[in-house]
């Protein structure tokens, strides 16, 4: 597979994905005609560039008689994100903050605050299927244990 920081060197590689990415935001595809009309280039340079993009499997392509649609295959990028991250967070310290809200927006307490979360006869009817559904699982745990001896 080519070096694809190499791939996506090239401004005119970077602009067909950029077209490719929109075309893959509405799910659809699109043809090498359609790519030389946006971008206001030649077929055959157009063409030579889908060609990196296809060896390097940023792009798929699918064929109908002569016509070639082509498509954004964005899994290849995620080795550059996975690359490019750590520089990107270097010296930022970061937080991740989690607000539970309700279907109406509204803030709820989290499992990690003082605030009581469900209301006193729902937080034990709760605890008790907790309960059941543990004692299920081991119960469960120790069937299979002993099919196992036995088979």
């Amino acid at each position: 597979m080519p070096d694809i920081f190499g791939v996506i060197a090239d401004a005119t590689r970077r602009d067909i994905l950029q077209i490719l990415l929109e075309r893959h935001l509405e799910g659809t595809e699109i043809s090498v005609s359609e790519i030389v009309a946006r971008l206001e280039i030649s077929q055959p340079t157009v063409s030579k560039h889908l060609k990196v993009l296809r060896d390097s499997e940023l792009v798929t392509v699918r064929e109908e008689g002569q016509h070639r649609f082509y498509s954004l295959d964005p899994e290849p990028l995620e080795m550059i994100e996975d690359f490019v991250i750590p520089f990107l967070s270097a010296g930022f310290e970061t937080e991740v903050s989690v607000e539970y809200l309700t279907e109406s927006g509204e803030p709820v307490p989290g499992p990690d605050s003082d605030e009581e979360v469900l209301p006193e006869g729902v937080a034990a009817a709760a605890e008790g299927i907790g309960r059941v559904a543990a004692k299920a699982e081991h119960q469960v745990k120790e069937l299979v244990a002993r099919f196992r001896l036995r088979g």
